[in-house]
């Protein structure tokens, strides 16, 4: 019996030994419950020992990537530059050196500009229409060639201030009989997709207008006689008159204008960051330095 007794006390002894251990398992042991200090490094799980997740990089970080370079407010198509889509073949605005570089009122003008924004000038050289279009399609972030604001125009661009005066005028050859009043009697030549060109066409009807590329071809096409007059702007039309012998203007203008930079409709941003830079040149007497180094007063 007394063996018995012992034998039932051990058996006591042990079944409360076997329920405190599953009493204490039971806390976080199925990890539901909340751990009350550090968990011994025994228990961490795998993960906790992995660094922190970090955010994936933006796409704008990665200089390969981008496409246009942030200055100030606004977004360039090139990264650090200021893109001008021009038509290098209207001076004294935009013409070519014998090397083949870039000079005129306009090229210097945009020069200033990017200085000013911290830029630096690339030059797109393309025909007018092409100059025009390249805004809207992305390929340079203004356009400067002698450019006037038209209704046309203003539906698809925004314009800047104005920083220079253009006048429309005639080229015709030495002693010919063609004055601005028998003009619609004429075969005219002009620069494709320019003021001239609308206002020609408008007057005069499109039979008696011959677009060309540029004013020197149009001015070829005068001399060679397969127009009658050519009506262009003046500063370059008195460069075309002073390299061809026997060409001369009327004293009649045929029309004014002001020339203003053009950009993309709606790109605000960089309309305001243009005009700022241009109403310091203009304020600073820098424009007008330029205009009057290539179209002197007298």
């Amino acid at each position: 019996m007394k063996t018995w007794k012992k034998l039932a006390a051990l058996l006591l002894a042990l079944s409360m030994a076997f329920a405190l251990a599953a009493c204490s398992n039971s806390q976080g042991g199925d990890g539901t419950a909340e751990p009350t200090g550090t968990p011994p490094v025994e228990t961490q799980g795998a993960e906790d020992t992995q660094p922190p997740e970090t955010e994936p990089a933006d796409a704008t970080d990665d200089p390969a990537g981008q496409t246009a370079e942030p200055a100030g407010d606004f977004t360039t198509v090139a990264q650090g530059k200021l893109t001008m889509s021009t038509n290098a073949a209207f001076p004294p605005y935009e013409m070519t050196t014998d090397s083949g570089d870039f000079e005129g009122i306009d090229v210097e003008i945009a020069t200033a500009i990017a200085e000013k924004l911290g830029l630096e000038l690339d030059i797109l050289d393309t025909d007018f229409d092409s100059a025009l279009l390249a805004v809207n399609q992305g390929k340079s972030d203004m356009v400067m060639a002698g450019v006037s604001i038209t209704d046309d125009r203003l539906l698809v661009m925004d314009f800047s201030e104005t920083y220079a005066t253009g006048i429309q005028v005639v080229i015709v050859k030495e002693g010919s009989d063609v004055t601005l009043d028998n003009l619609g009697e004429k075969m005219i030549g002009v620069q494709k997709g320019t003021t001239g060109w609308s206002y020609c066409t408008d007057d005069y009807g499109e039979e008696h207008v011959t677009a060309y590329d540029n004013g020197l071809t149009a001015v070829q096409a005068l001399v060679s006689g397969k127009v009658d007059c050519v009506v262009i702007d003046n500063a370059p039309a008195q460069e075309f008159v002073k390299a061809n012998d026997g060409l001369t203007i009327l004293d009649t203008e045929y029309a004014n204008e002001d020339y203003s930079i053009g950009v993309d409709k709606g790109n605000t941003a960089l309309l305001d960051a243009i005009n700022g830079a241009l109403k310091e040149l203009i304020d600073s007497g820098k424009v007008q330095e330029i205009i009057d180094k290539y179209i002197p007063a007298n």
